[in-house]
């Protein structure tokens, strides 16, 4: 790892079972990036890195769980102030509210989703209000563009919506440095969903913020998941053919008329668990939708049920 930069890997209850978070050295203190799910695991992890050490900020790159989950927790005990993108702080605090889990709960039956299966997606999303719970008070707003001291070097602050509406990187110029979040990830791709709010084409979105990326000159990616890797520019193009390629397996099957879940089935398959469907079924989402925005297919509500075919 980098001079005064620590890798902090979090245990996930999940396949994808660690998160990355990072311990930054500066004059003035400490920086946490991101904090893992708020559990007894996490806090025991923090407890023995941050002993003796004096907090200085506490940044979030997105809020999803195993990012967001601890930052309220951590804040409390440390005092310390905590950033993130203005999108996703408010993401953060919505996306486990009644109205949002009632949202979810009316537009999977029109994704063709089971019964059963739907509501126990439901409640898995609901299950995650402990693990992200006390929210963090929020006390600077993230900006595109703008630099910021995260430890001993400054880095830019680069907004790289898709896989979350408001998810944040950072690169240092002079040492070539991107810490890319869930943004590039080195072995497996980033889950680009819809989740019935926000940015109706994330993955336009997402394409759009990997070209963005692929302009900076990197020359070490310090990711989420996964380790650390080079060859940014190599793994950018690897997973927008990934894309392409999925794009072009939703075309093959909407030939004829398929819901969400039946063309869900065809991507991902039957094997997956109820937390790994919701993810499936967002990605799908978005696959198909940006399919409409480029007016390569059409999309009907017939009987309560979204029908998508290729034009």
């Amino acid at each position: 790892m980098l001079t005064g930069i620590y890798l902090v890997r979090i245990p996930l209850p999940f396949r994808l079972d660690h998160v990355n978070c990072y311990l930054l050295e500066g004059n003035g203190g400490w920086t946490v990036i991101d904090t893992g799910l708020h559990n007894q695991s996490t806090v025991n992890i923090w407890e023995k890195m941050l002993e003796g050490r004096l907090v200085q900020n506490i940044v979030i790159t997105h809020y999803h769980p195993d990012h967001y989950g601890y930052a309220g927790g951590l804040q409390e005990k440390t005092r310390a102030p905590v950033w993130m993108s203005q999108t996703d702080a408010e993401n953060g605090l919505r996306s486990w509210e009644t109205a949002h889990i009632d949202r979810i709960r009316r537009h999977y039956p029109a994704c063709g989703l089971p019964e059963l299966l739907a509501n126990q997606m439901v409640a898995n999303t609901e299950s995650f209000l402990s693990l992200i719970t006390p929210h963090p008070k929020i006390e600077h707003y993230l900006q595109d563009g703008e630099t910021v001291n995260l430890g001993w070097e400054r880095y830019t602050v680069i907004t790289t919506p898709g896989h979350s509406d408001g998810m944040l990187c950072f690169y240092n110029k002079l040492n070539k440095v991107l810490f890319s979040a869930d943004h590039i990830l080195p072995k497996i791709t980033p889950n680009i969903s819809y989740w019935f709010h926000g940015d109706p084409n994330p993955l336009q979105s997402y394409l759009d913020a990997l070209h963005k990326v692929k302009k900076l000159d990197i020359e070490i990616v310090l990711p989420s998941h996964g380790e650390p890797f080079y060859n940014a520019h190599e793994r950018i193009d690897e997973i927008v053919h990934h894309h392409h390629e999925r794009l072009d397996k939703v075309l093959d099957v909407t030939r004829s008329e398929r819901t969400v879940y039946e063309v869900c089935l065809q991507l991902f398959g039957d094997r997956l668990n109820v937390h790994e469907m919701r993810f499936a079924i967002g990605e799908t989402i978005a696959h198909l939708e940006y399919l409409v925005q480029q007016g390569e297919m059409k999309k009907e509500e017939i009987r309560g049920k979204w029908l998508y075919a290729n034009l």
